[in-house]
């Protein structure tokens, strides 16, 4: 039973056909995960649901920085308690085989580089199961740069955490003990995290709703649909405060009138600048299609 195998690692993630870290993880671009910071969780979330992910967010979780976003390529982990036999026998692999050292929560932070996020399944243990505290979380600021860490367990040091810049963990709940009788039994391979599924190298997008993990060979089609629904969004609330459309109006597939105004709109107004990269003809055929079925829109305010 091998840790990290970059052979697994690959297989499992097998829809994903762009660029690699050297573990073997999908490496989303920088520029995917930049996007996603200037989107909410529910812009991101509809694109998964809508193609049958259903199973990708948690929102149960306490945090270090409340209203700090986290976002990055996930390193997964899977603990679970800790029988002698089996606890033997993996340790003495990961030391004299792998050539790891220290401890198994120190395993997994040792493999983390800029931009990861520590994924873990702590089976939701708290007493005993403190995950990380101030060293490792200042270990994790380190190695990632603008990373961070989502723990399905505890965590133990919380003021040394919370004074840590950077960085961002989301966690269940503390306790001053330290972490004991739990066995690393999974390395980059696919984790649970309380009703959601996390695989290495998903894209990690936390906000203050909780945390979504992205497929990554989803990642750029759901950034941009996201993208889309946010700066529609940004039209929406402007021509409500006009008092131009209805919130039926708004909240209903555009006609094609609506999306040549927004379109306008689009091309010319400061808040759209960053997102001119987007296309919309798609959208406008759309409209068009629903205008020759007959489609009928509640009207226009008086």
């Amino acid at each position: 039973m091998k840790f990290s195998a970059y052979d697994d690692i690959v297989h499992i993630t097998g829809k994903w056909e762009g660029e690699r870290l050297p573990d073997g993880r999908p490496k989303v671009s920088d520029d995917i995960l930049r996007r996603l910071r200037d989107l909410t969780l529910e812009e991101a979330h509809g694109p998964l649901w809508n193609a049958g992910y259903l199973y990708q967010f948690e929102g149960r979780f306490r945090t270090t920085h409340p209203g700090v976003k986290l976002v990055g390529r996930a390193v997964t982990a899977t603990m679970v308690p800790k029988r002698p036999d089996l606890d033997d026998i993996l340790m003495d692999y990961g030391l004299k085989e792998e050539g790891r050292r220290g401890t198994m929560n120190q395993w997994v932070i040792d493999g983390l580089v800029e931009d990861d996020v520590a994924v873990v399944d702590m089976f939701d243990k708290i007493y005993e199961g403190t995950f990380i505290g101030g060293n490792l979380t200042t270990a994790i600021a380190s190695r990632t740069k603008r990373g961070g860490a989502v723990i399905w367990g505890g965590v133990r040091d919380l003021e040394q955490m919370v004074k840590i810049p950077g960085i961002q963990t989301y966690y269940r709940s503390t306790d001053p003990m330290w972490i004991k009788d739990v066995t690393l039994t999974g390395l980059n391979t696919p984790c649970r995290i309380g009703n959601a599924i996390c695989l290495p190298g998903d894209v990690v997008f936390g906000t203050m709703t909780g945390v979504l993990f992205i497929p990554p060979h989803m990642a750029e089609s759901c950034v941009v649909r996201a993208e889309k629904s946010h700066i529609r969004d940004v039209f929406g609330f402007i021509r409500l405060e006009e008092g131009v459309y209805s919130t039926a109006q708004i909240d209903t597939p555009w006609t094609v009138p609506m999306m040549e105004d927004f379109i306008d709109w689009f091309n010319s107004s400061p808040e759209a600048g960053k997102y001119r990269h987007l296309e919309w003809e798609s959208d406008m055929e759309e409209a068009r299609e629903r205008a020759k079925a007959g489609y009928q829109r509640p009207s226009v305010r008086p």
